[in-house]
């Protein structure tokens, strides 16, 4: 790859636009199921993983299970999006507040962070 072409990729990397959503990570073995609000939600599940491959996640119960059932037994899923431009960052906050208790109670869920 050329100096270019490296740079362009770069400048896109840094210039793409974050979206904040909920998302869900399973335990295959176990059912159980944890969601949260993030930020950026495309980003979240890289986070999560280094967390947990390394023993260090905030949930206990969440590395519990990974220690027990290993990561195949694992599956992260974005379960909304949340792209409104019109949203001030407290708004957004606002609605992933109310968007991830929506997702608690649908999927009879945990917290995964909180």
């Amino acid at each position: 790859m050329d100096k270019a072409s490296r740079r362009d990729l770069v400048r896109d990397y840094k210039e793409r636009k974050a979206v904040a959503g909920v998302y869900a990570v399973r335990c295959a073995t176990s059912g159980e199921i944890w969601t949260a609000g993030s930020r950026n939600v495309d980003l979240q599940q890289n986070s999560l993983w280094f967390g947990l491959r390394n023993g260090g996640h905030i949930n206990r119960a969440m590395q519990t299970a990974w220690t027990a059932h290993g990561e195949a037994a694992f599956s992260f899923e974005v379960l909304e999006r949340i792209d409104d431009e019109a949203l001030t960052s407290q708004g957004v906050l606002d609605r992933l507040k109310d968007r991830q208790q929506h997702w608690l109670v649908t999927l009879g869920a945990k917290k995964a962070v909180g």
